[in-house]
């Protein structure tokens, strides 16, 4: 069965955001996000809300010419996936290998996991919380920014207590953190 893996960055205080919208602190370096294209390269489909999905589909059309090779890696390897956009207002995608779903059914999910030749990850907090409520993450992947922002958009939901193994972790030049967690059951 195939693993669903929730993967955030996220300020110290648990935030991927600020109150105002603003994730520009998370932009990875080199280090980190050659570390992001190696967990990502083994996914076989993105889970995503309307909101996360408009930001990644940057990867579809960026200008990667005169980019590092790790950004041209990451752009291979999120173009070469399949993406599930879970939106009520969404009309159509705009990248190729991307299907529109109008609502989260955590059975439908769960029959993805059991039937799926490749993990799959889930990216927002919304639709993470839905997948968290549902008991579908198998694993969550976090990377810890060296900054408070004291509000914003919590990473990670309220109300649900989950035992948590420690599976890996990483310490990075720039100050992040990388922390992989497996969920107990």
């Amino acid at each position: 069965m195939a693993k669903l893996i929730y993967s955030a960055i996220t300020s110290l205080d648990g935030y991927i955001e600020d109150e105002s919208g603003n994730f520009d602190w998370a932009e990875p370096d080199e280090e980190l996000h050659t570390l992001f294209n190696d967990l990502t390269r083994p996914i076989g489909t993105h889970l995503y809300g309307r909101r996360m999905y408009e930001t990644m589909a940057y990867w579809e059309s960026v200008d990667t010419a005169d980019a590092p090779e790790f950004i041209r890696d990451f752009a291979r390897i999120w173009q070469g996936a399949e993406k599930i956009v879970y939106s009520k207002t969404l009309d159509a995608p705009t990248t190729p290998k991307t299907r529109i779903e109008r609502s989260f059914d955590s059975e439908v999910v769960r029959e993805m996991k059991a039937s799926a030749g490749q993990d799959l990850t889930i990216g927002g907090p919304g639709l993470a919380d839905a997948a968290f409520r549902g008991g579908l993450v198998d694993e969550c992947h976090l990377s810890l920014a060296p900054i408070i922002l004291g509000g914003g958009k919590p990473a990670l939901p309220d109300g649900i207590r989950l035992e948590l193994e420690l599976l890996d972790e990483r310490r990075f030049s720039g100050g992040m953190v990388y922390l992989r967690y497996r969920v107990k059951v």
